[in-house]
């Protein structure tokens, strides 16, 4: 007997088709489109994936928590500190709303903080946006791709929290998209306001977005974590100016006095003091005419009108400040991608530094484009009988930096990047 004879003799009996189908129904096997299209919308942050971004989160059997529980940090100074951000999750397809579900271990005295932004051009960032519960979080604009960050507080010495589980579901009904002309999600409305500038200082600890301040370091801080850049980050900038001096630097800590006063944005948006007009800090309000008795979020007696503290390379070498004072700061729209974007003309590395001896961090690809943030000097790459030590640094997904070889990139020797680190 012939193959194709044997094949012939168990074809399924027409009748058994229909059959087959109703039988999958009634148990339950058959996933009707919406139910599918329910579970495509749904899905569970990987809490163990290597590419996330850690500062002080330990990866124990049950979770997520606290690697050292006396880590501290200056906008909590009352709680050990971790913070977990995800790699970026692409959607798809353009989403404004969410529910994100957080399962955790919280003892008394910690506490567990769960917020997402979005993108929609390569970049550039929605602010954050706290969630709570299973109440829905609407991002400001439609965004394809989707970012998770936890902040993990516990007592200093004793107990910390622990993240179970993460899960993102998008909304059954999703708003009309509301996108600027050119498409982009920006990062702040872009007004300047005059606020009074305190020095940072306190080199050797550790920021908000984890990382640790160093010798006449370079950043700034705002008492709202919804502009907190990643650690090593640009997605989020100020543009500070001083008596006729300016500097461009990232947003990677939380102060001074208060952590969720984002008076840069309007009233109706501001996650707190919505009775003040935009532009006016809480501190500045409460030191200047009694607001909320002259107390900040956490009743302590404001001092001083401060509505950004400035890290000591920005305020001495930058803007040339030697005492605390008022500076004018613009809030970047555009920050997110640098202002640049490379294309690459062949697969590459991605490293942590400006040399092939650094780790490998992402990679790019031939034929696509990158948002980038400056360029420097490196180690000297050759490829095609052309030897070139520009390194272009670019923002990673998980809020960190890496570099690539310039050689890699089409255009000119830096990519068309015309910006020096």
């Amino acid at each position: 007997m012939s193959v194709t004879s044997v094949r012939a003799q168990w074809r399924t009996p027409l009748w058994v088709t229909p059959l087959l189908s109703l039988l999958l129904v009634l148990t339950g096997l058959a996933a009707s489109p919406a139910s599918a299209r329910a579970q495509q919308d749904t899905w569970r942050i990987d809490l163990a994936g290597p590419e996330a971004d850690r500062g002080n989160v330990a990866r124990r059997a049950a979770g997520l928590t606290v690697k050292d529980s006396r880590h501290r940090t200056p906008s909590e100074p009352g709680a050990s500190h971790a913070v977990y951000t995800s790699p970026g999750k692409s959607l798809g397809r353009q989403l404004t709303a969410f529910t994100v579900r957080t399962r955790a271990d919280v003892p008394a005295g910690t506490k567990v903080l769960t917020e997402i932004r979005g993108s929609n051009h390569p970049g550039t960032w929605t602010q954050w946006r706290t969630t709570g519960g299973a109440d829905e979080v609407r991002l400001p604009q439609a965004v394809s791709l989707l970012q998770v960050r936890l902040t993990l507080l516990g007592v200093p010495g004793g107990a910390s929290p622990t993240v179970r589980a993460v899960t993102v579901t998008a909304a059954a009904e999703q708003p009309a998209p509301r996108l600027p002309r050119d498409g982009r999600a920006a990062a702040a409305s872009g007004p300047t306001y005059r606020l009074f500038a305190t020095r940072e200082g306190l080199t050797g600890h550790t920021t908000a977005n984890g990382h640790v301040i160093k010798p006449r370091d370079h950043f700034v801080a705002l008492p709202s974590r919804r502009m907190l850049a990643g650690n090593g980050g640009h997605e989020y900038q100020v543009r500070l100016c001083y008596k006729g001096r300016c500097e461009t630097a990232p947003v990677w800590d939380v102060g001074p006095w208060n952590t969720r006063d984002d008076y840069w944005n309007p009233p109706a948006q501001r996650e707190m003091w919505r009775d003040l007009p935009q532009g006016t800090p809480e501190a500045q309000a409460a030191y200047q005419s009694g607001y909320n008795g002259g107390l900040d979020e956490f009743g302590r007696r404001v001092a001083n009108p401060a509505g950004i503290d400035v890290a000591d390379g920005t305020f001495w070498d930058g803007l040339g400040m030697t005492d605390n004072d008022w500076v004018d700061v613009t809030f970047m729209p555009d920050s997110g991608g640098g202002g640049s974007t490379v294309t690459a003309w062949a697969e590459a590395n991605v490293r942590s530094c400006a040399s092939t001896s650094c780790n490998a961090v992402s990679k790019v690809y031939a034929g696509q484009s990158y948002p980038a943030h400056c360029w420097t000097v490196g180690q000297s790459v050759t490829a095609e009988g052309i030897t070139n030590d520009k390194w272009i640094r670019l923002p990673l997904n998980a809020g960190g930096v890496g570099y690539v070889s310039g050689i890699y990139l089409k255009g000119d020797e830096t990519g068309g990047v015309t910006t020096r680190c």
